[in-house]
């Protein structure tokens, strides 16, 4: 099975003493643009720990100059209130497409009396669009009706159709088709974990699908059940994503260093974005979500996969 590589300047990325990521930085999107590689960021302060964007960019893939100030809070809508989490980010044409998970309030949910926060939480799929990590038009949520995370864009479209792929509140992992950004009257089952695997317990996207001769490349997550995350590979076909070629039958990735065993959340390796570059693959997570590793593997390896 083939394994990713770790890059020696690991952690790329850790928390900085600016007060909206002095806390932690960790599951960036990537793309990339005009030979320069992008990452928006998840971050968090110490003050008032809601989750925002922060942005970084590099010519070589691994040192980063980041911005000062946040670049993208999100649309301030109340589905926002308790943040965004987990970009992934794609290119079509001249715009860049950011899907994210925005945290509100479950007032229909059953409060467990040993939850710290004493408040239910509930994800929803939200997008906005950008040609410069500056000025964004906000769609908000793009699919109100479904609770859910792990969203992304395909990064093309297809008979004038957006593709999206994202995971519903049963933790089914879907495909949507749409030629409206906002609208999506159906969805398919895709994917969803596996009792005896790695990926038992939980599944999900890591990085915005990837098109390659051999299919849609997916770099995903699954969690087993001691809650360690691990990642994976999973082709799709080019032109009807709903069929799977290929799933890994063994992680590709693994919580070993103590940046990635030891942390905000221990045992975790977790991604949402990957870019090809030098015929390879970079793929960029988050390691114990508090802060940022970069892995490598040829693309030729993944390529002979089947």
């Amino acid at each position: 099975m083939v394994k990713l590589t770790r890059a020696k300047e690991n952690p790329i990325l850790t928390p900085s003493d600016l007060p909206w990521e002095n806390m932690l930085v960790f599951n960036p999107a990537a793309v990339i643009s005009d030979d320069k590689i992008y990452l928006l960021y998840r971050a968090l302060g110490t003050n008032d720990q809601i989750s925002r964007f922060g942005l970084a960019i590099s010519t070589d893939g691994i040192h980063f100059t980041r911005q000062k100030e946040p670049a993208y809070y999100g649309g301030g809508h109340e589905y926002e209130a308790f943040g965004i989490e987990d970009p992934r980010v794609v290119k079509i044409d001249n715009t860049f497409y950011l899907v994210y998970t925005a945290i509100s309030e479950d007032k229909t949910a059953i409060v467990n009396p040993n939850w710290i926060e004493k408040i239910a939480k509930i994800p929803r799929i939200a997008l906005s669009t950008t040609t410069d990590f500056i000025n964004y038009i906000e769609y908000d949520i793009i699919i109100p009706d479904i609770p859910g995370k792990n969203a992304s864009l395909f990064p093309k479209k297809y008979n004038d159709e957006y593709w999206l792929l994202f995971r519903d509140g049963n933790g089914v992992t879907r495909f949507a088709n749409s030629p409206k950004l906002d609208y999506w009257p159906e969805t398919y089952p895709l994917f969803t974990k596996r009792e005896g695997f790695w990926d038992c317990a939980r599944i999900g996207i890591g990085a915005p699908p990837i098109e390659t001769e051999k299919g849609w490349l997916l770099f995903y997550h699954g969690v087993d059940e001691t809650t360690t995350y691990r990642l994976g590979i999973m082709f799709l076909d080019l032109e009807d994503p709903r069929k799977i070629l290929y799933r890994s039958p063994q992680p590709i990735f693994e919580p070993q260093t103590d940046y990635e065993k030891f942390g905000f959340i221990p045992n975790v390796v977790f991604t949402c974005g990957a870019v090809e570059k030098n015929n390879q693959y970079f793929i960029y997570y988050g390691a114990a979500d508090e802060v940022i590793g970069l892995a490598t593997i040829e693309r030729k390896l993944v390529l002979n996969l089947f």
